[in-house]
């Protein structure tokens, strides 16, 4: 199956990351390398591109539409380590970090990896595909306490204690090996009405297994701190989310990067030493146009921010 992913925001993005011709920029989701592409465009040859992307079908397609830019070097790891990828190649410092944290429409379209409820394919949803555990592990290993926790805190699902209970009753007859399967359980502990008008019923327990499986949110709020210190005087980061959960991370360390100071707020001066590391650039997040919207509707729930360093 081909490689295709439309890039979300991608001319608010891009423009957002204020590209210098001869800076050095990193991709830390290099996807189908449509922002890379916009990126390598924009840089002469002093510049230097960093892609870098945990699933190999995304490394292999990457890698034939960036050939042509002698500027690029693409890494398959995951950008929790951007640091160490760019310190084993000599780079102590970027100009601009781009993340767009969806899941890439490849994923989601390929049966194979287990990614969508709309169709019948084995539980998977890795985005690294070195990793052993996958989503059927979950779903058929986690006590239902667990399964209640991570269906409610990252599905948002108000029916995650009634599906959590409806999982482990189904795979007490039998484990649940499809996604199909696993649909048809969820659809049995949502009441019918409720189903009638709010959305495909798996939509939320999905993402919930996925971000659980890919560790999704503790590797963006354990590494951001980082990227940003990587960033050059006047660098800047872009982050493209799609839930709240994702954007609540990043809109929160944004600000503790831009005021980090923890005296009480009836100090008359800082004593905690604690300096600002920049600006966040978006007070309100940057969303697509309404003609972006309809012409992919896979980014009605995209949100961009963008915070700039400052080491002055």
């Amino acid at each position: 199956m081909e490689f295709k992913h439309k890039s979300v925001l991608l001319e608010e993005a891009v423009d957002g990351l204020r590209v210098k011709p001869d800076g050095t920029y990193v991709d830390g989701t290099l996807g189908g390398a449509g922002h890379a592409c916009r990126v390598c465009e924009k840089l002469s040859a002093k510049g230097r591109f960093i892609g870098i992307d945990q699933d190999q079908d995304a490394i292999i397609a990457a890698s034939e539409r960036l050939g042509a830019y002698k500027q690029a070097t693409i890494i398959r790891s995951n950008y929790c380590y951007m640091g160490q990828e760019l310190s084993a190649r000599g780079i102590y410092g970027v100009d601009g970090i781009l993340l767009d944290l969806g899941v890439s429409s490849y994923q989601l379209d390929n049966e194979e990896r287990g990614f969508t409820y709309r169709v019948d394919a084995p539980l998977d949803m890795r985005m690294d595909q070195r990793q052993s555990q996958t989503a059927s592990d979950i779903v058929n290993g986690y006590e239902e306490k667990e399964l209640y926790r991570i269906i409610r805190d990252y599905g948002e699902d108000k029916f995650a204690k009634n599906i959590a209970k409806h999982i482990v009753a189904a795979r007490e007859k039998k484990p649940i090996a499809t996604t199909g399967e696993l649909t048809e359980i969820i659809r049995g502990a949502i009441p019918m009405k409720i189903q009638a008008t709010g959305g495909h019923p798996a939509k939320r327990t999905f993402q919930a297994i996925r971000i659980e499986l890919n560790k999704e949110l503790d590797v963006l709020r354990d590494s951001l701190d980082g990227m940003i210190d990587l960033l050059n005087d006047g660098g800047r980061i872009c982050i493209i989310t799609f839930h709240s959960l994702e954007d609540r991370i990043v809109k929160t360390i944004f600000r503790k990067n831009e005021n980090p100071c923890t005296c009480p707020p009836d100090f008359p001066v800082c004593v905690c030493g604690k300096k600002s590391k920049g600006q966040v650039i978006t007070r309100k997040p940057i969303l697509p146009s309404e003609e972006e919207m309809e012409e992919n509707p896979r980014s009605k729930s995209a949100k961009l921010r963008i915070f700039e360093r400052s080491r002055s």
